[in-house]
This record gives structure tokens, sequence and C-alpha cells, in this order.
């Protein structure tokens, strides 16, 4: 049978690599098959330091990559209390706030308050578009970017182990929820400071790494159902 250059690929992006670097493996791997170019496009970036669950796109649906910039997420996030970083993740500056060493009933507590609707600031290395340029690369440049504040939801945040200063957490979110500003308003509320250790994508809506491939592997996208936001 002759396989499909079109529809919807499951990535499990392995951490170091950017998601632009893992669509260009990707659209090399098809383009060789297919013996022509393929176009392939993301549903949605994840650092470079995160692993985890990439909705690729491939041929003439790359056009439908708008239908994926709502749905929730699932990821599983080790912060590290005691200190935060410029970027809130382990590639920026990073800087000792407090030693003290919070009880896990206090950080239940505080994670309590975290669910449901939140504000929160996206973080200034992100690339939402301040004045037509990515904030991140105005962060680069020496600028200090205005992020203005959004209102995300937290449907549940579990406490999957604490073993100071390492806080594992599952955390199940709204689409435009930044995980690295979560972490870093949680060690602000806990009076230790946070930033993200790592950072795992586990779903999008109904879609699970579990049933994605590598970059090793050999990837062939699958037909994308008629209504994108109805598998959750």
């Amino acid at each position: 049978m002759r396989p499909s250059f079109e529809g919807m690929i499951l990535l499990d992006k392995p951490a170091g690599i950017t998601s632009f670097g893992a669509v260009a493996r990707v659209r090399r791997q098809l383009s060789y098959a297919a013996g022509k170019k393929v176009k392939v496009g993301h549903t949605g970036t994840l650092d470079p330091f995160a692993s985890g669950l990439l909705i690729l796109l491939a041929g003439q649906s790359c056009r439908r990559a708008g239908e994926f910039l709502k749905l929730d997420k699932t990821y599983l996030a080790a912060l590290k209390l005691g200190a935060v970083s410029s970027t809130g993740d382990p590639e920026g500056e990073i800087t000792p706030v407090a030693a003290a060493v919070p009880p896990a009933e206090a950080v239940a507590k505080t994670l309590r308050a975290f669910m449901g609707e939140i504000t929160q600031t996206p973080p200034v290395y992100s690339a939402i578009k301040i004045s037509g340029q990515r904030a991140y690369r105005l962060a680069r440049r020496g600028q200090t970017p205005v992020m203005p504040p959004r209102r995300v939801k937290v449907y549940s945040l579990e406490l999957v182990s604490y073993d100071y200063p390492v806080l594992n957490l599952l955390a199940h979110v709204s689409s435009g929820t930044y995980v690295r500003s979560l972490a870093a308003d949680i060690g602000q509320a806990l009076g230790t400071g946070a930033y993200l250790l790592n950072l795992r994508r586990l779903s999008v809506n109904g879609w699970r790494v579990e049933d994605a491939g590598g970059l090793d592997d050999p990837l062939e996208p699958r037909p994308l159902p008629t209504r994108i936001g109805g598998l959750a």
C-alpha cells in the first residue's frame, strides 16, 4: 500500500531540539520517502528543553493548523524550588532566592490556590509578539518587553511527588497557559522561588504521547478527524 504524505503526525519530541528543528527532520524524512518536497508544519511549539507530544501536519493538512490552537494540554512538570531563572527554565541565569523548605501541607495548599481560572503573565522569553516582534528576540537584545497578562484555566494540578528542592506536578491546563509562568508563580507564593527543571507534554486534547513516534522512527501521517475539538 502506498504511504500517505497528507495528514497528522504525532511526534514525541526529545529534549534538546527546537520544535522547528524537529519539523525540519520530519520534513526531510517524508520528502525523501515521497521523492519530492512535502510540506510539514507544527500546531504549537514545545520549548527546546521540553519533551513530549508535538502534533505536526503534512501536505494540504497544514491549512488546518488553526483548528489546534485552542486545545487543552497535559504536562508532567518538575519544579526546582529555592531559585529563579531568567528564562523560567534550566537554560537561563539561575539566581538563589531562599533556602527555606516548605512543608508538604503548605505546598498542597498553594497548589490548590492555582486551580481554576487564573491570571498569569507570560514569560519574557516566549514567542508572543510585542509590537510586531517576538518577545524572546527583544529579551535577547537586552530589552524588557511588557508582557500583557492573560486569563487561563488550570483544570487540575496534581502533586505527584515532593522531595525538596524538586516538586513534580501533573498539570491539565487550557491553551495559552505557560507552565514556566505557573512554576514561577508557585515559587513566589511559597516564598522560595521556582523554575522548571523538566517539562514533558503528555497529551493534547485526546491525543497522547504514548501513541507518538520518535524522530528516528519511520513516520507516516494519519488522516485528520473531521472535527478537531471534540476528542477530549
